[in-house]
């Protein structure tokens, strides 16, 4: 929200300077962002009249004008501008005078014609940012001689203030200078707004079919209106210093009436109104061609307001090009409505577009203001443009009108929350500047919520509008009271930030993508996953929540190829949804993705590119840390994103736990990625819920070692082998491991030798030879019996 100091000042203006001024509205809640100066600097420019023009004697883009700048005798000047004209009131840079950019001017020559002075442009004089194609024409009140700067108030500052989405309410003029009335303990006194009188009884019909997103409209129809009528520069000025440019009169004026009393207005030109003006929503498949020229096609779900024959404008948002005014529009219907918040919330975003207006009725605004809005900007238009208003047509629905609210404001939870005592004629005071009616009661005050303040609805926000109008400088500075105590650290417990740093350790940079996701990038990944679809999101790629961190990674990893990084190492810890809303899993997940090759690039390192195999000694080594690597199992499984044989179901105490593989060939090409990607992801509580290791003590008598290497079929995986021999090899087996895999001479096709290290000890007696024969006889017999195994030879 921007606005002109001055133009503020006209409403409540306190005996406080420009920073002060700013610096109050800012402790008050509403953030300034900036405060800046309406012009350039600029001095020795008045105002004064083009008496006389004549064509330049050797240039005809240039004339030579006589000048009054009330000073006595005219003053002749060479101008280019093509529409200087004698009579204009013109404002005048004397010779002596400074403009914007230091430059000063001096008596001059042009093509040996003598100039003494410069006529100005806008543009010359730092009020627009573009090159003015004329001169700055004066209405013809100005006075002759007066100093231009003072005479247009450019001593003046534009306030842009940042406001929180609760606080619609401040989205014009009116609201800020009840603002700032409350805080100094003035009055607020705006421009008087009289009912208009009706000049002839003439209607418009209004149909409201959606009461429920309309509850109230206002129409008039007013005729005869010169929509070839300037704008005053008074107008122009202060839309300008609020950050909006002049377009003709009739928008001019709505616009205006917007800032003011922060009500948006729309004008129809009635020649192309047929039938009725309908309130309803809009049929699936209906195009509208906006005043930007943007052809859009409305969705059912959409606030239209249409006629008889279709669409004329999304209601709250912008109107329609075909039912715009323009310089042949004589009759006008002059629009006022409220519009639930509901209804327009997310309409402008959907199709592209963020106007003025959604961006105040997303807000709220102040359900009582339409009247008002429309006799305001009635008595403008008439001033302005003149023209013949009718009787005002209003259509409301009471029962969906927003009703008044009543909020006990407690003078003990009062105290207990700004930790002062503050006395009770103060806090009515408070509660009566900011409009609410007040009612002391034996437990504080009953309050009265205004129609303008929407965001006013339990006892914690009138304990806000206490405390800000009372200045948060003012109450205590206390220390919070806590218990600091230690909480017990479960030892079984492995710290989230632990397994960052695991990962960071061997070489992983940590990620965070978005919880939404594409749903083509999803569907390619996942396509039987279930999750939530975005009513409202960010944007049209990011409208799904994830069900699973594989899509965020392979996101980040496409960006990652794209600038160049061909050696990415990532990984990413967050929530995944799973299910409908009504059975949603949220559910915590760690997960990894690699690719590239598997050292840095340097002399010592060799060129391999990174393997299923690497990754998943990176994820053994998150598993050991809690404790219990033997309670997570990996098993061959098939997974819609992963590689056909390059993939495994992670198991941990034998439930699913997640998934470990590379990334399919068809998908990676759908997703245009041309080297190969392998990636995990593992539930977060598996990892950071294990046991706390128990000492056992040590045996003094000797080890005793037995390899054994066995032939079995290629396909068989060493878990299944190591499993059994588990289950023969005796409580005092104390290890066992794989030293070596081997396929090629001696070993017959379809076959491959896995080579095992068993290691015995007992705890309190030496082994010998004959018991560890029994168990490697009964390993042997077991493993052939069962998996067909042979001991190789």
């Amino acid at each position: 929200m921007k606005f002109s100091e001055q133009w503020l000042r006209d409403w409540v203006s306190p005996q406080l300077a420009t920073q002060a001024l700013a610096d109050q509205i800012t402790m008050a809640g509403l953030e300034v962002d900036a405060v800046e100066p309406v012009a350039a600097p600029f001095e020795g420019v008045v105002v004064a009249v083009v008496v006389g023009k004549a064509p330049h004697p050797d240039a005809d883009k240039l004339s030579v004008c006589q000048v009054d700048d009330g000073s006595g005798d005219p003053v002749q000047v060479v101008c280019g501008a093509p529409n200087v004209a004698a009579g204009q009131k013109v404002p005048f840079a004397r010779v002596g005078a400074v403009l914007p950019g230091d430059f000063k001017i001096r008596k001059a020559k042009l093509r040996g014609a003598e100039s003494r002075g410069m006529i100005c442009s806008a543009s010359e004089l730092g009020l627009e940012e573009e090159t003015s194609a004329g001169i700055l024409e004066l209405p013809a009140t100005a006075p002759v001689g007066e100093d231009f700067r003072a005479w247009m108030g450019l001593d003046d500052a534009t306030i842009e203030v940042d406001l929180t989405p609760n606080r619609g309410d401040c989205l014009s003029v009116k609201g800020m200078a009840r603002e700032v009335g409350v805080l100094n303990r003035l009055p607020v006194n705006g421009p008087g707004v009289a009912p208009v009188a009706a000049t002839h009884d003439q209607t418009f019909p209004v149909r409201v079919e959606d009461a429920e997103r309309c509850p109230r409209y206002i129409g008039r129809l007013i005729k005869g209106v010169n929509l070839a009528a300037e704008t005053p520069l008074w107008m122009v000025e202060r839309l300008r210093r609020s950050g909006i440019r002049s377009i003709d009169a009739v928008v001019d004026i709505t616009n205006y009436v917007m800032l003011e009393l922060g009500q948006p207005l729309h004008a129809f030109d009635h020649a192309n109104l047929h039938g009725a003006v309908i309130v309803r929503l809009a049929r699936e498949g209906e195009r509208l061609v906006l005043l930007d020229g943007q052809e859009i096609t409305l969705g059912g779900d959409t606030l239209v307001i249409a006629d008889e024959r279709g669409p004329l404008a999304i209601a709250g948002v912008m109107g329609g090009e075909h039912s715009g005014v323009n310089v042949d529009t004589r009759d006008i219907f002059l629009e006022s409505a409220f519009f639930s918040p509901l209804a327009v919330a997310g309409q402008a975003r959907l199709y592209g577009l963020h106007t003025d207006a959604s961006h105040r009725f997303e807000r709220g605004v102040d359900s009582r203001l339409a009247r008002e809005a429309a006799e305001r900007a009635t008595a403008l238009l008439l001033e302005i443009t003149g023209g013949e208003p009718g009787p005002l047509i209003e259509v409301s629905s009471d029962a969906h009108l927003p009703v008044g609210r009543d909020v006990l404001l407690r003078a003990t939870r009062l105290e207990q929350a700004l930790g002062k005592a503050l006395p009770a004629d103060e806090v009515g005071e408070i509660l009566e500047r900011l409009g609410m009616g007040v009612e002391p009661t034996a437990e504080g005050w009953l309050a009265s919520i205004p129609s303008w303040r929407f965001d006013i609805a339990i006892e914690e926000d009138l304990i806000e509008e206490v405390a800000r109008i009372h200045g948060y400088n003012r109450l205590p500075v206390r220390r919070p009271a806590a218990r600091l105590a230690l909480r017990p650290d479960h030892e079984a417990h492995t710290p989230l930030g632990r397994l960052r740093r695991q990962m960071v350790a061997r070489g992983y940079q940590e990620a965070v993508t978005y919880s939404f996701v594409a749903p083509d990038l999803q569907q390619a990944l996942l396509p039987q996953a279930v999750s939530p679809v975005l009513a409202n999101p960010i944007s049209s790629d990011l409208s799904v929540m994830r069900a699973s961190l594989f899509p965020g990674l392979v996101r980040a990893l496409t960006h990652n190829l794209n600038r160049q990084q061909t050696r990415v190492r990532l990984f990413e810890t967050g929530l995944v949804f799973r299910g409908e809303l009504d059975e949603l899993q949220q559910i915590p997940m760690l997960g990894a993705l690699v690719c590239g090759s598997r050292d840095p690039e340097g002399w010592s390192g060799g060129r391999d590119s990174v393997d299923f195999f690497d990754l998943k000694g990176d994820l053994e080594s998150l598993l050991s840390m809690s404790g219990e690597p033997d309670a997570w199992r990996f098993e061959p499984a098939e997974h819609s994103a992963l590689h056909p044989g390059q993939s495994a179901r992670i198991l941990h105490r034998g439930e699913e736990a997640g998934w470990i593989g590379t990334l399919h060939p068809a998908v990676r090409s759908r997703l245009g990625l041309k080297v190969d990607a392998i990636l995990f992801e593992v539930r977060l509580d598996g990892l950071t819920h294990g046991r706390v290791p128990a000492f056992t003590p040590l045996s003094r008598y000797p080890e005793v070692r037995r390899d054994l290497a066995f032939l079995v079929a290629e396909d068989l995986p060493v878990q299944a082998l190591l499993d059994t021999i588990g289950s023969r090899a005796g409580e005092w087996l104390i290890e066992h491991r794989l030293f070596d895999v081997y396929q090629g001479k001696g070993v017959p096709e379809g076959c491959k030798s896995i080579a095992l290290g068993l290691t015995w000890q007992h705890p309190s007696r030496t082994l010998n030879d004959e018991e560890i024969n029994q168990l490697v006889d009964a390993i042997v017999t077991e493993t052939g019996q069962h998996l067909g195994a042979e001991l190789r030879g």
